[in-house]
C-alpha cells in the first residue's frame, strides 16, 4: 500500500465512528426524535405552502396556515390515540373472567407436558388485565412527556418554516460548490414526500377498512385497532404483525377461533393488497432500498430514537443514503448494493427475458430433434 490507512483499519475506524454517533443520537433521543419528525413534516407540507404563495397568499399567512393545520392534525391524532388507549385500559377489567379461563387452559396444557407447578403459577399470575394495563401505560408514557414533545415539534416547525424562506437562495449558493449535494437533497425531498404522502393515504384506507371489518365482527375497541393499523402501516415488514396481535387476541376472547381466524384473513388480505401491490406501484423508485436493509433500518432507528424511529425508518435511512452515497459521485457504485435501482430492475428484466427465450429455443430444438438435450428449468 502506497498511502493512507490499510483498508481493514479504515473499515474499523468507520464502524467505531458510526457506533459513537449512534450512541450519541440515542442519548439525545428526547429532542432528536421530535426534531426529525418535524423535518419530515415540513418537507411534506412545503408544496402546500408554495402553492399558496403562487396563488397570492401573503408569505406569513401561508406559512402560519400550513404550520397550524399540520400541527393540529398531528396533535389531534396523538391525543385521539391516547384517549383510545385510556378507554382500552379501562375496558380490560371487564374481561377478567376470560383472562382467567385462558390462564387455566394454558396451565392445564403445561401440566400435561410436565411443566412444574411454580412455573405454571408464575405464568398464570402474568395473565392479568391490570398488568397488561400497566404495560400499555408505560409504553405510551405520560401526557406531560408527550405534550413536551409536541411543544418541541411546534417550535421546530415554526423555525424550520421561517428558515425555508431562504432555502432556495442557500441551495443556489451551495450549488456553485457542491452541485451533487444539492441535487441529492432535491431528490431526497421529492422521494420522501412521495413516500410519506402515499403511505399516509394508504394507511388511512387500511386503518378504516380494518376498523370497519372489526366492527362487523364485533371485536372490542375496533376504532382503536384501526388507529393502530394506521400507525403501523408506516413500519415496513413488521408493522402488520404489531397491528394484528391486539385485535386477534380480543377477537378470540369474544368470538373464539372463528373470529380470530376471520381477523387474520381480513388483515392479511388488506395488508397484501395495500402494502404489497398498491404501495410499491404508486411509490415506484422513491424507496430504492433492499428488503433486508429496510427491515434492519426499522430495528436500528427504533433502538436509536424509539417508536418514532420505527415510523420514520425509511425517510431517515434515505437521508443517510442521500448524504453518504447520493451526494458523493465517488460512492455512487454503492447504490445497487443498497437496493434495486432503475438500472438494476431493467437488467434483471432483460436477464429474465433472455433466460425465457433460451428455454423456449431449447424446447423448440428438442421438439424438432429429440436427440438434443431437453431444456433445463
Amino acid at each position: 500500500m502506497t498511502g493512507g490507512l490499510p483498508r481493514a483499519t479504515t473499515i474499523l475506524v468507520g464502524l467505531a465512528a458510526a457506533t459513537v454517533t449512534a450512541i450519541g443520537m440515542s442519548g439525545i433521543r428526547g429532542i432528536l426524535a421530535p426534531t426529525l419528525l418535524t423535518l419530515v413534516l415540513v418537507i411534506c407540507a412545503n408544496p402546500v405552502r408554495t402553492g399558496l404563495l403562487k396563488r397570492g397568499v401573503p408569505g406569513g399567512l401561508a406559512t402560519g396556515s400550513v404550520i397550524l393545520v399540520v400541527f393540529g392534525l398531528l396533535a389531534g391524532f396523538t391525543y385521539t390515540v391516547l384517549i383510545a388507549f385510556a378507554q382500552f385500559v379501562a375496558m380490560l377489567p371487564s374481561y377478567s373472567s376470560q383472562f382467567a379461563q385462558i390462564g387455566e387452559n394454558i396451565a392445564t396444557w403445561l401440566k400435561s407436558i410436565g411443566v412444574g407447578q411454580a412455573q405454571i403459577k408464575q405464568l398464570k399470575d402474568g395473565i392479568d388485565p391490570s398488568k397488561i394495563a400497566t404495560v400499555v401505560t408505560d409504553t405510551l408514557g405520560n401526557v406531560a412527556g408527550i405534550t413536551g414533545a409536541l411543544v418541541i415539534v411546534l417550535t421546530m416547525m415554526i423555525l424550520m418554516a421561517a428558515d425555508a424562506v431562504y432555502a432556495k437562495t442557500v441551495l443556489g449558493q451551495l450549488n456553485a460548490h457542491k452541485p451533487d449535494l444539492v441535487a441529492a437533497l432535491g431528490h431526497y425531498a421529492h422521494d420522501v414526500r412521495r413516500y410519506m404522502v402515499v403511505t399516509t393515504v394508504l394507511g388511512v384506507a387500511q386503518g378504516a377498512l380494518n376498523a370497519i371489518a372489526l366492527y362487523i365482527l364485533q371485536v372490542p375497541a375496533a376504532l382503536l385497532w384501526g388507529l393502530l393499523a394506521f400507525l403501523c402501516s408506516f413500519i415496513p415488514n413488521i408493522g402488520y404483525f404489531f397491528a394484528l396481535i391486539p385485535p386477534l387476541f380480543f377477537g378470540f376472547l369474544v368470538g373464539g377461533w372463528p373470529t380470530a381466524i376471520a381477523v387474520v384473513v381480513i388483515y392479511g388480505i388488506i395488508n397484501a393488497v395495500v402494502q404489497s401491490i398498491v404501495q410499491p406501484r404508486v411509490v415506484g423508485q422513491a424507496v430504492s432500498l433492499s428488503q433486508t436493509i429496510t427491515f434492519f433500518s426499522v430495528l436500528f432507528w427504533a433502538v436509536i430514537i424509539g417508536p418514532v424511529g420505527a415510523i420514520l425508518a425509511i425517510p431517515l435511512t434515505l437521508l443517510a443514503k442521500t448524504i453518504l452515497v447520493d451526494a458523493d459521485p465517488g460512492a455512487h457504485w454503492w447504490r445497487p448494493a443498497l437496493g434495486p435501482t432503475g438500472e438494476t430492475r431493467n437488467l434483471a428484466k432483460a436477464a429474465d427475458a433472455a433466460a425465457k427465450a433460451n428455454r423456449q429455443g431449447q424446447r423448440a430444438a428438442h421438439k424438432a430433434d429429440p436427440a438434443t438435450s431437453p431444456p433445463t428449468e
